[in-house]
């Protein structure tokens, strides 16, 4: 694009279409949460739907910008992407997915910021969270090891084959939220579909993977042992189930799930019109059922079940017009307390 008609160019609310990863976990349910067909016929377990990452970058479906990337817009517009943000971060600093995991992903854990040396350049920690969009009788959450959890009982755990009799378990159910700390190990499966946010990283170290062998390669998968032992936070208690905090029934009813340093989320359902975004300061969302419209500058703009829009600083408040009944989740950068 040439510099010099970026000027001309003003900020609308962006969608992305979804770039889709090959997991051998995963399956082919994807396919009713999002309007892009799944590729091929394998197992398709996740869904990267925001992603400011060099290897799987996400790019502008339409308008004026089409094909542009997140980073390439963070470079341009700076100040209208990120508002009082601007300059904080050297790329969009949350990866926002959708997970099919129809078999149980690896028991893996995540470094934090402060295991420098278990990080990869450009890299940050990985805290992460997950909305539960679909759960069956077999589907399981772990989340966190149970109290006085050792790193010779998980070793001797890997022996034996008893991994999840360390872990704490939960059976989950559509709407849940679970809060997965930087350090906290943790693993899900068993025919479930969830929302992730995370900190844009990618660095994950494998504990253990039930036996799991790739179909591609026939081979299992590697393990990171020793460094994941050497992120876990034993002490953690953090992680797990939350529970969802009200803060308004009218227009529509309004939960926080999450509110952390890295990321805010809250719940939005209804069939009134509310306020989605915040002036200065930008904002994601992301529709899990139903369908409306964002009302922004006198243009609207269709949202439809499993879209995702960010809506730029520059953008502002902008009225969403449900179309029946809604839910939506609204994703926001925690800004410092002046």
């Amino acid at each position: 694009m040439d510099p010099a008609s970026n000027s001309q160019i003003l900020l609308y609310p962006l969608r992305f279409e979804p770039i889709y990863q090959y997991r051998l976990w995963g399956g082919r349910r994807l396919a009713g949460l999002l309007t892009a067909p799944l590729p091929g016929d394998g197992p398709i377990g996740e869904a990267w739907v925001l992603s400011d990452r060099e290897d799987h970058p996400s790019r502008v479906a339409d308008g004026p910008l089409k094909g542009q990337t997140v980073s390439q817009l963070l470079a341009q517009f700076p100040e209208q992407m990120m508002g009082k943000l601007a300059g904080r971060f050297r790329r969009f600093p949350l990866l926002l997915k959708f997970l099919d995991a129809r078999e149980m992903l690896s028991v893996q854990v995540h470094p934090s910021d402060a295991h420098k040396d278990l990080l990869p350049a450009g890299e940050t920690g990985k805290t992460e969270a997950w909305v539960v969009l679909e759960a069956g009788p077999e589907s399981r959450v772990y989340a966190g090891l149970k109290p006085g959890t050792t790193a010779d009982d998980l070793l001797r755990a890997l022996t034996s084959g008893t991994m999840a009799d360390q872990l704490v378990c939960i059976t989950p159910k559509p709407g849940d939220g679970v809060f997965i700390p930087a350090g906290t190990v943790h693993s899900l499966g068993g025919g479930i579909v969830v929302f992730e946010v995370q900190q844009n990283s990618d660095v994950t170290f494998r504990l253990y993977d039930w036996g799991h062998v790739d179909a591609k390669t026939g081979q299992p998968r590697a393990l990171q042992v020793d460094q994941a032992l050497a992120c876990i936070d034993f002490a953690a208690a953090a992680a797990g189930l939350v529970a969802p905090v009200v803060e308004a029934m009218a227009p529509v009813e309004r939960e926080r799930l999450f509110h952390c340093e890295q990321f805010w989320l809250w719940r939005l359902r209804g069939q009134s019109p509310f306020t989605v975004g915040t002036a200065g300061v930008p904002s994601v969302l992301v529709c899990i059922e139903g369908a409306g419209q964002v009302e922004c500058g006198g243009a609207t703009y269709a949202v439809g079940k499993g879209a995702v829009w960010l809506l730029p600083a520059v953008v502002g408040a902008c009225a969403f017009q449900p179309r029946g009944e809604v839910s939506v989740l609204e994703i926001a950068l925690p800004v410092a307390e002046q």
